[in-house]
């Protein structure tokens, strides 16, 4: 169910804020906040960038409301908004580098142990420190399914680029996990 007031009324709401009645536009707000908030975070350094990203996304939704198809999730369609534009975010504030796929140590996995006794923010902090271009690429590519060629035209970077940041990305995760199976160990 995409709202708490139900299907019926959404596209009631839908019309509202597409004429930008602010009423309208905070119920939307406050029913997908905390769904948006954690795609948002996924793509971010910390909770300040998430916020922005997420206002930003907001003011697009809003903006663009009336391009809404109407049958469709809006739930989804959302998403959709809040992805593209922490992408537009990324964009804006990271320089792009390639780095070759050989630099890549292969390391083992740190058992499922250690994830299952993680909590969703000991999770989301790891993810948060990778650095900008892999967190990005990794979100995209697992969380979001997309492929390396809509990746590489997303971020204007090549395939192979976005392979490699992948890969990073999961060994960075890799060696995160392994410090907090330490950390666990040690408990």
């Amino acid at each position: 169910m995409d709202f708490v007031l139900g299907l019926d009324h959404e596209a009631d709401y839908i019309a509202a804020c597409a004429r930008n009645e602010r009423w309208a536009q905070e119920i939307v707000y406050k029913e997908y906040y905390p769904i948006m908030m954690s795609i948002c975070l996924r793509y971010s350094n910390n909770r300040e960038d998430a916020l922005d990203i997420l206002h930003e996304g907001f003011i697009k939704v809003f903006k663009h409301i009336s391009k809404f198809k109407q049958g469709t999730s809006l739930s989804a369609w959302m998403k959709r908004v809040m992805v593209n534009t922490a992408i537009d975010y990324y964009r804006k504030r990271v320089r792009r580098r390639t780095e070759d796929l050989d630099t890549v140590l292969d390391m083992s996995s740190s058992g499922p142990d250690v994830i299952s006794q993680m909590t969703a923010q000991e999770i989301l902090v790891c993810l948060q420190q990778l650095s900008p271009s892999y967190r990005t690429v990794f979100n995209l590519y697992v969380i979001e399914g997309y492929s390396h060629k809509e990746i590489a035209e997303q971020l204007d970077i090549s395939e192979s680029t976005s392979r490699s940041n992948l890969v990073k990305a999961r060994t960075k995760l890799k060696v995160l996990l392994a410090a907090k199976s330490e950390e666990y160990g040690k408990r």
